[in-house]
C-alpha cells in the first residue's frame, strides 16, 4: 500500500468492524471462520501526547529473514521465467524506515537465501504511534539494476508497485498496510504475516521477477517478551518489566506472546482520529484453540503454535512433510534426493501460498534409514513409520501435523501412498530411487525433447520433484475417482483415446506429464478435460 492509499484501507477496516460488532460467537468471512469474541480492546486518540514506552527510548528494527526467487524455468512450465537472463539473481534490499534509507549487501548469484538476519534500526519518536516502512527487492546488474516483484497489486504495475509499504504500531508491535495479520480477511493477504509474495497478483506464469521475502519488525522491549509497554499496561494488565514469554495462564495451549501476535486486529476512525486495537484471541482468557483451524490446513491453533518455530501462520496454509531417506550404499545404487528438487517443490507450493516445510533434518525429523537392496513391502513401510516417524510413541504430536515421506531404494513401485498401520490417517507415501534413475536414463533423445535439457542432473531434479509432488497430491485428496485424468494408465499411450482426451490436463497427477519436466499441479485453465488441482487440494485430507 502506498502513501495516500491508507484511508481506503481504514474505511474497509471500519466497515468490517461494524459488521463484526453484530456477530455472534463464530464470524464467517469469504475465506475463514474467525472464532471467539473481541474480548480485549483499547483506543488511542490522535493528538493526545503519549509516551508509548517510558521505560526506554523506542527503536524500531526491520529484520530480513529470507528471500526466494519464484522464477520457473522452461523445463517446468514451457515458458522462460527468469529474473536474470545470464545468471542467477544478485539480490539486495532497500528498506526505508521513517524516511531513513538502508541498503543491504548484494548476495550474488543465488536464487534462495535463508537465515539472513540482516537488520536496519531507527530511533523513532516515542509519542507517535505509527512508523512507516517501505521495502524494495532488487536484482543487481552492472548499470541496470531491476526491481523484483514482492507486492500483491493486480494492475499493470508501474515499477514502484513492485514495492511494499507497511505501518508499524509501537503501541502494540503489529503492522498493517501491504502486509498484515489476515485474521479477519476483510482485505485478503494470502501470503501471510511477515511474508511477501510477488505471485499474489496471480502472475504464476508471467515474467514479473516474482519473489517471496520473509521479514519481521520489532521494537525495543526492556522485558524481552515482544509485547510492548503500552499493550501490557493498557490491555493485558501484565507487568511491562517482567518477561511473560511462554506463560499460558488461561491453559488454552497457546502462550500469551502467540495470542498477542496472531489475535490482533486494528481499525482507525478518520472522523475522530482514533486508533482502535482489539484481540480476537484473549491472551488472558481461555480460547478453545484445539477447535480452531481458520486457514483449513489441518493444523489447529495449538499445532500452529507448536510449529511457529518454523514460521507457520494460522491464517495461511502450511504443508509440513517429514522426509526420511535411506542412506547411500557403497555400490552407489541408492541415489540421494537432489537438493534442488526440494527447491523446485517449494517454488511450486509457495507460489500458491501453500508454504512447504520439508523436514529433511532441519525441523527435528528427517531420519536416516539403513540401506537395503531388498525389495520392501508395505509391512516394512509400516515398521519404518513406527520406528522413524512415531519413534515408538503412538501419541507423538507430529501425527496429524506432518505428512510422512520415505525415499527408499526399492519398495516395489516408483511411488505410492500407504496406510501406516497405526492410525486412520492417509498421511504416508514412498518414492523409490531405483525406478526414478531408470526413468531418467531411458530414451535420452525423447527425454531431451520433453524436458528441454540435455543436463542429466537437471532431468533428475525434475523427475524426483515431480514424483514427490504427485504422491503428496494423493495425501491432499486427488485421486482418479474425483479427477479422471489422474493416475490413468491410458494417458501414457498415444494409441489410447485418453492420452488425447486428457492432454489439456497438464499436471504431475497425470501420468503423461509426471516425468516430462513439469513440477506443478494444473489450475483448470486449459479448457475441456482439464482439472483445477490447486483449488481441489484439501490440506485436511491426510488426517482422514
Amino acid at each position: 500500500m502506498k502513501t495516500g492509499k491508507i484511508q481506503s484501507l481504514l474505511i474497509l477496516c471500519m466497515l468490517t468492524f461494524c459488521a463484526y460488532s453484530i456477530g455472534a460467537n463464530a464470524k464467517t468471512t469469504d475465506h475463514f471462520e474467525i472464532p471467539g469474541e473481541y474480548t480485549l480492546s483499547a483506543s488511542i486518540p490522535s493528538g493526545v501526547t503519549t509516551d508509548f514506552d517510558p521505560l526506554c527510548d523506542v527503536q524500531v528494527t526491520f529484520k530480513l529473514k529470507a528471500i526466494r526467487s519464484l522464477e520457473r524455468t522452461l523445463h517446468q512450465l514451457q515458458v522462460e521465467k527468469k529474473i536474470d537472463a545470464v545468471s542467477k539473481p544478485d539480490f539486495y534490499v532497500i528498506v526505508t524506515i521513517n524516511d531513513v534509507e538502508f541498503t543491504s549487501p548484494v548476495w550474488k548469484n543465488t536464487q534462495y537465501l535463508y537465515d539472513l538476519n540482516w537488520t536496519a534500526t531507527v530511533d523513532v519518536p516515542d509519542d507517535e504511534e505509527f512508523v512507516t516502512i517501505r521495502i524494495q527487492l532488487w536484482d543487481w546488474d552492472i548499470g541496470c539494476d531491476k526491481r523484483c516483484d514482492i507486492s500483491s497489486f493486480y494492475d499493470d504495475k508501474p515499477l514502484f508497485n513492485y514495492d511494499v509499504e507497511i505501518y508499524y504500531s509501537i503501541a502494540t508491535g503489529h503492522w498493517f498496510g501491504d502486509d498484515f495479520v489476515n485474521g479477519g480477511t476483510w482485505l485478503s493477504d494470502p501470503s501471510g504475516y511477515g511474508r511477501l509474495n510477488g505471485c499474489d497478483d496471480r502472475s504464476y506464469y508471467q515474467k514479473e521477477r516474482d519473489c517471496e521475502l520473509w521479514f519481521d519488525v520489532y521494537q525495543t522491549d526492556p522485558d524481552g517478551d515482544g509485547i510492548p509497554y503500552w499493550t501490557e499496561v493498557n490491555v493485558f494488565g501484565t507487568d511491562p518489566e517482567v518477561d511473560n514469554t511462554g506463560e499460558d495462564g488461561d491453559f488454552d495451549g497457546c502462550p500469551i506472546e502467540w495470542e498477542h501476535k496472531w489475535g490482533h486486529q486494528m481499525w482507525v476512525d478518520d472522523d475522530t482520529n482514533t486508533t482502535y486495537h482489539w484481540w480476537i484471541y484473549n491472551p488472558v482468557g481461555f480460547d478453545p484453540h484445539k477447535t480452531f483451524d481458520p486457514d483449513r490446513d489441518g493444523l489447529d491453533n495449538v499445532e500452529e503454535y507448536l510449529t511457529s518455530q518454523w514460521s507457520s501462520d494460522p491464517f495461511r496454509k502450511d504443508l509440513f512433510i517429514e522426509f526420511d531417506e535411506m542412506e547411500e550404499d557403497p555400490d552407489g545404487l541408492m541415489v540421494q534426493f537432489p537438493e534442488d528438487s526440494k527447491e523446485l517443490l517449494a517454488t511450486a507450493y509457495d507460489s500458491r501460498n501453500i508454504v512447504l516445510h520439508l523436514d529433511d533434518g532441519s525441523l527435528g525429523g528427517g531420519e536416516s534409514i539403513p540401506f537395503t537392496q531388498e525389495t520392501l513391502n508395505r509391512d516394512d513401510l509400516t515398521e519404518y513409520y513406527f520406528q522413524y516417524f512415531l519413534h515408538g510413541n503412538l501419541d507423538n504430536w507430529r501425527v496429524g501435523v506432518f505428512h510422512y515421506a520415505l525415499h527408499l531404494y526399492d519398495a516395489g513401485w516408483a511411488g505410492y501412498v500407504f496406510g501406516n498401520g497405526y492410525t486412520d490417517h492417509l498421511d504416508s507415501l514412498q518414492i523409490s530411487s531405483k525406478y526414478h534413475e531408470e526413468f531418467t536414463l531411458e530414451n535420452p533423445l525423447y527425454n531431451f525433447l520433453r524436458r528441454k535439457t540435455i543436463n542429466f542432473q537437471s532431468q533428475r531434479e525434475m523427475v524426483y520433484a515431480a514424483v514427490l509432488m504427485h504422491e503428496t497430491g494423493h495425501t491432499l485428496g486427488i485421486f482418479n475417482g474425483n479427477t479422471p485424468g489422474a493416475d490413468n494408465g491410458e494417458t501414457l499411450n498415444p494409441l489410447q483415446y485418453d492420452f488425447w482426451k486428457y492432454g489439456s490436463y497438464k499436471s504431475v497427477m497425470n501420468y503423461r506429464y509426471v516425468y516430462s519436466g513439469m513440477v506443478d499441479y494444473s489450475d483448470g485453465s486449459r479448457g475441456r478435460n482439464d482439472f483445477d488441482d490447486w483449488n481441489t487440494l484439501d490440506l485436511t485430507f491426510f488426517q482422514n
